[in-house]
């Protein structure tokens, strides 16, 4: 099992820095059309490797690969407004945006993969934890049906303040780097801050993430590689819907339908067991019907305010 892990993530560095040295150098705006042939390449890539998971582990493994991807992915969209929102809040460059999601990726591999050994420690040590991640589960699909869910203010982050105590920050962007010396002295540039902020901002997410894929599976290797396949394919998505996030306006009500029916399936485990391929066509059928719902509904056009004739 340890030449699984140190293949899977040799591969996927292997597959990161192609990506960004070669397909997408430092500093290119990529098109709209190089967007969804990236986000069709990693949607591949995951297939393929749920087939792979197939012949060497079996079926169950490769549905609940699956399930677990489509999970993950599903709520991770939800990473995607918060994106929208720092790198509007920072001004960050278009150019600059994929290495800051680069560097952010590389991070996020590490913390899950420590928050999915933790998790995974603490259930087979504590069954009775996976109640209270049920519990906490339906009380964040209840939040985000209320549209209190990971709200993030920039300007409000601990990150932000403390990096500024911790060293001065240049007033502007200095092309991909994080840091610049001026004068014998070092400086951090906005998108180390950036980049800091995206990293906290992705442990928030986890604390939903990991205990819903716990839900399907506690094979640490399918957890931490469908975390992975998500946050990879979450990148190339960003690009692709950045300026249709409004498409889906429904979308969240979807994912907090989602949240609710894993934690209701945590809690009631114990006597009633759902199968992996009826989770994962609930899981489908909640999604498709929010995706339905705002094509089918769009947004109503905000109406301006009339102005009195004089």
């Amino acid at each position: 099992m340890l030449l699984f892990w140190i293949v899977f993530n040799a591969y996927i560095l292997f597959l990161l820095l192609v990506d960004l040295l070669v397909i997408n150098k430092p500093g290119r705006i990529i098109t709209f059309k190089q967007t969804l042939l990236s986000c069709a390449v990693w949607i591949g890539l995951a297939l393929i490797f749920a087939v792979a998971i197939h012949f060497i582990m079996g079926g169950t493994k490769s549905l609940e690969f699956l399930t677990g991807y489509l999970v993950e992915e599903a709520l991770s969209i939800d990473n995607l407004f918060v994106f929208i929102l720092l790198f509007a809040y920072f001004k960050v460059p278009p150019e600059q945006e994929r290495t800051v999601l680069f560097w952010g990726i590389l991070g996020a591999m590490i913390m899950r993969a420590f928050f999915i050994v933790a998790g995974i420690a603490l259930v087979k040590r504590f069954h009775w934890i996976l109640y209270l991640f049920g519990a906490f589960l339906v009380y964040s699909g209840l939040q985000l049906l209320r549209g209190k869910e990971n709200e993030v203010d920039p300007s409000r982050s601990f990150v932000l303040r403390f990096a500024k105590k911790l060293f001065p920050v240049t007033d502007t962007y200095e092309g991909g780097k994080f840091f610049v010396i001026r004068e014998g002295k070092r400086f951090a540039t906005p998108l180390l801050i950036v980049l800091l902020i995206v990293e906290t901002t992705d442990i928030l997410f986890a604390t939903d993430s990991i205990p819903a894929i716990l839900a399907i599976t506690r094979d640490s290797f399918i957890v931490y590689t469908s975390n992975v396949f998500a946050i990879l394919g979450l990148r190339s998505l960003y690009f692709a819907i950045s300026g249709l996030m409004k498409l889906f306006h429904h979308l969240h009500y979807g994912l907090a339908l989602v949240l609710v029916f894993i934690g209701a399936k945590m809690l009631i485990q114990a006597r009633y067991e759902f199968h992996t391929a009826t989770t994962l066509i609930v899981i489908v059928s909640i999604l498709g019907l929010s995706i339905l719902a705002s094509i089918l509904f769009p947004p109503k056009a905000k109406e301006e305010p009339k102005q009195d004739v004089v």
